[in-house]
């Protein structure tokens, strides 16, 4: 089975990051985990070192909040289909991301090793920076729930 990045983030997100448990594993006992789960040790290099960017990730400060419109540049277009990047605006619309977070989203998305990245995929990397985000718990709460809940809340 051919196991790439994103295939490691998930499986960190859904049972370790998400998790409530007080016990929280160190990198080596992660890496160890993800090694025994069946995950390649590069494979879980690059995740490490996807969240790693992920916390250092600063919010982009020349993002404006209003009419403005987001222009896909191609290599995004490329990894994102028409599907994922109406997702994006979507959320964005009904307040779940804002400008800013939005281009933490893309830019997370375009850090990936992929050639496109499908819908399921896009909200998971959606979450994953949600979580990551002070001050965005009842978006990722939403978001989260709108996941895993059928039927999804929809926003009005």
């Amino acid at each position: 089975m051919k196991e790439n990045v994103l295939d490691v983030l998930m499986y960190l997100f859904e049972n370790y990051i998400d998790d409530d448990t007080e016990l929280e594993p160190d990198r080596e006992q992660l890496q160890d985990l993800l090694l025994d789960a069946g995950f390649p040790g590069a494979e879980i290099q690059k995740a490490f070192e996807w969240l790693e960017n992920l916390s250092d990730q600063d919010t982009p400060q020349t993002v404006h909040a209003g009419s403005a419109l987001r222009v896909y540049t191609q290599a995004e277009i490329n990894r994102m289909d028409a599907e994922s990047r109406g997702f994006l605006l979507f959320l964005e619309h009904n307040g779940i991301l804002d400008p800013a977070t939005r281009e933490v989203v893309i830019n997370r998305i375009m850090d990936l090793d992929a050639e496109d990245i499908n819908l399921e995929e896009i909200k998971w990397i959606t979450l994953m920076v949600l979580f990551n985000q002070p001050g965005q718990e009842a978006a990722c709460t939403w978001l989260e729930s709108m996941m895993f809940d059928s039927p999804p809340e929809y926003l009005h």
